[in-house]
């Protein structure tokens, strides 16, 4: 391996965890050959340094509880910094909490119009709800039953 690039290599992703496509991209930024490449992204795959099942999941979790962004944002963004379709789906397949629940998007949709306090009442407002969700990466199937939910309850 060339002089410093794994040194080089491994402080970039300890500074900001990246996929493995994006530590591809960043090594061909710096005019590194496409053999040493493949050696130092083999080298941080062997090393735990690099791993894209982890990375989605966190950066799902992230997203999904921090954000309140949709499976659908979620699912785009994964596959956009180069996680394999399969691993994106996985990451964004509900996970139980402590208490063995799982939160549906619609609950999570629900929340997110709670959190902004939304005024449903006029039609401005749920079209102005409906964007939001829309943004956020929710279904147009959740993000109607999340603004029908809250609008029953008052």
């Amino acid at each position: 391996m060339a002089d410093g690039i794994p040194a080089k290599a491994l402080t970039a992703v300890c500074r900001q965890e990246r996929t493995e496509a994006e530590m591809r991209s960043w090594l061909a930024d710096r005019e590194v050959e496409p053999e040493e490449i493949d050696r130092v992204v083999g080298f941080l795959i062997e090393n735990l340094a690099i791993d894209d099942a982890r990375f989605a999941r966190a950066f799902a979790a992230d997203k999904r509880e921090l954000s309140g962004w949709g499976s659908e944002r979620i699912e785009e963004t994964l596959r956009a910094r180069g996680i394999p379709a399969a691993l994106a789906r996985e990451a964004i397949a509900p996970v139980p909490d402590e208490s063995g629940e799982t939160e549906s998007e619609v609950d999570r949709a629900v929340r997110v119009l709670r959190e902004r306090s939304t005024d449903l009442s006029e039609d401005r407002g749920r079209g102005r709800a409906l964007g939001l969700l829309a943004r956020r990466g929710y279904s147009a199937d959740d993000a109607y039953a999340a603004i029908r939910r809250l609008a029953r309850e008052g």
